[in-house]
């Protein structure tokens, strides 16, 4: 009987200092795309890159938005929509019922790894 080896939990994307702060790079992790950011107090955040609300366009990428702050919440305003996704949980500020997958995120000895996508808030 074949045992099927398991995927690795956490997938190395970058250095973190490869990462511009308050600017999004987009990374294909565990077969998926993903927008990964880095703010300006250090964290490092991962979100799916489909922006859900231009379901047109399937190239809409949430790695060109623009971050910012809003009421302490961290947020990347979509670039074709400007609606906000929150850093921590992928929630659409803006409509509640909308959010993009949001995924794990640690920085071990200077790089970035992405794990698993975290359970819906």
């Amino acid at each position: 009987m074949a045992v099927a080896r398991a995927r690795s939990e956490w997938q190395e994307v970058c250095p973190l200092d490869d990462l511009e702060v308050e600017r999004g790079v987009v990374a294909l992790v565990h077969g998926q795309s993903m927008a990964i950011f880095r703010t300006q107090d250090g964290s490092v955040y991962a979100l799916g890159n489909h922006d859900p609300f231009a379901r047109a366009d399937r190239t809409a990428s949430i790695a060109r938005g623009i971050v910012g702050m809003r009421a302490g919440v961290p947020f990347v305003a979509s670039p074709a929509h400007r609606h906000a996704f929150d850093l921590r949980s992928g929630r659409c500020l803006d409509d509640g019922h909308v959010s993009v997958p949001a995924y794990a995120v640690k920085v071990v000895d200077g790089v970035v790894l992405v794990g698993q996508r975290l359970a819906a808030a």
